[in-house]
C-alpha cells in the first residue's frame, strides 16, 4: 500500500482551511440556546423600597442575568421623591441604551417621578407591590386610601439631628413584626435577616407629595401581591388601573421580589421584551 506524504503547499492550505474555520466560529452569531448577549437587551434597573435593601432583588437579578440582561440594582437613599428620584436619575444616566425601571414598594413612587421627561430612554415602568402615585399623591395618603395596611400598627421611629441642627426622624418596622407584616411567605430564618438588615426610611418621604408621574407617558407593567400588609390590594388595583398597566396577579406577601422571584422576573421580562 502506498503512502502519500502531503506536498509543502497542500499542508499550507489544510493550515490556511482550519484557520479560516476557527475565525468563521469565532464570528457566526451565538446559536439557539445560548445566552443573549448583553447589548441586544435593554439594561434593568431595580429600585428598591422601604424596610429593605438591593439584596432583597438577587433572586430576581439572578434570573434575569441568565436571561442575557444587564442589571442594575440601585441603592434608594429612602430621604424622599425628590432626593430619591434625583439619585435614581444619575444612575439612569450614566448607562448606555434602553433603560427598564423596576421599583417595588415606595420605589414605583421614585421611578414614577425619576423617569419623567426620560421617555427616549426609559422604555417601560415595571411597579412590584408599588406604588404609582398621581401628581400630588403621597405614599401614605394612598396607602390610608383604602383599608387593609397593618403598617401602623409594627413600626417605630427613630429621631435623629441634622447637620442644621434640626430634628429627622426614621422610621422602621419592629423586627419580632417583621416577617408577619412585611416578608409572611420567606422562610424564617431568611425573615430574620432582612428584619436585621431592613433601611429604614425617612417618615418625611412617606407624607412628600409627588410632583411628577413617568406612568402617564411610559407603557407600565405592574404585578398586584393580595396578600400585602403593607399597600392594600385595594389601592394597588386602583392605581394599576388608573395607570392602564398591563397587570398581574400573585397570592403573595410585599415581600414578593424574595418569595417568588421567578414571577417577578417574568413581568420585568414581559416589559423587556417590548423594547425594539
Amino acid at each position: 500500500m502506498r503512502i502519500t506524504r502531503p506536498t509543502r503547499r497542500s499542508a499550507l492550505l489544510g493550515v490556511t482551511a482550519a484557520a479560516g474555520l476557527a475565525v468563521t466560529a469565532l464570528t457566526l452569531p451565538a446559536t439557539a440556546g445560548t445566552e443573549p448577549r448583553h447589548q441586544d437587551r435593554p439594561t434593568i434597573v431595580l429600585e428598591h423600597g422601604a424596610f429593605a435593601d438591593a439584596s432583597s432583588w438577587d433572586g430576581v437579578e439572578e434570573r434575569l442575568r441568565r436571561a442575557g440582561y444587564p442589571v442594575v440594582a440601585a441603592a434608594n437613599p429612602l430621604r424622599g421623591p425628590a432626593t430619591d428620584a434625583a439619585y435614581l436619575r444619575s444612575v439612569v444616566d450614566h448607562i448606555d441604551g434602553p433603560v427598564v425601571l423596576v421599583g417595588h414598594s415606595y420605589g414605583g413612587t421614585v421611578i414614577s417621578q425619576a423617569a419623567a421627561g426620560l421617555e427616549g430612554k426609559v422604555k417601560a415602568l415595571v411597579y412590584i407591590a408599588a406604588f404609582l402615585p398621581d401628581t400630588g399623591e403621597s405614599s401614605l395618603g394612598l396607602t390610608g386610601k383604602f383599608p387593609g395596611s397593618t403598617l401602623g400598627q409594627v413600626v417605630a421611629t427613630v429621631n435623629y439631628t441634622l447637620p442644621d441642627g434640626s430634628q429627622g426622624a426614621d422610621v422602621y418596622i419592629k423586627p419580632d413584626k417583621f416577617r408577619q407584616q412585611f416578608a409572611a411567605d420567606v422562610p424564617a430564618d431568611k425573615a430574620r435577616l432582612m428584619a436585621a438588615g431592613q433601611r429604614p426610611i425617612a417618615a418625611a418621604a412617606l407624607e412628600e407629595k409627588s410632583t411628577k408621574a413617568a406612568w402617564k407617558t411610559i407603557p407600565s407593567w405592574s404585578l398586584v401581591t393580595t396578600e400585602d400588609r403593607n399597600i392594600p390590594v385595594a389601592a394597588q388595583r386602583f392605581m394599576s388601573a388608573r395607570a392602564h398597566a398591563r397587570t398581574t396577579e400573585i397570592d403573595a406577601s410585599h415581600a414578593v421580589s424574595v418569595s417568588h422571584p421567578a414571577a417577578v422576573a417574568r413581568i420585568v421580562e414581559q416589559a423587556a421584551r417590548t423594547i425594539r
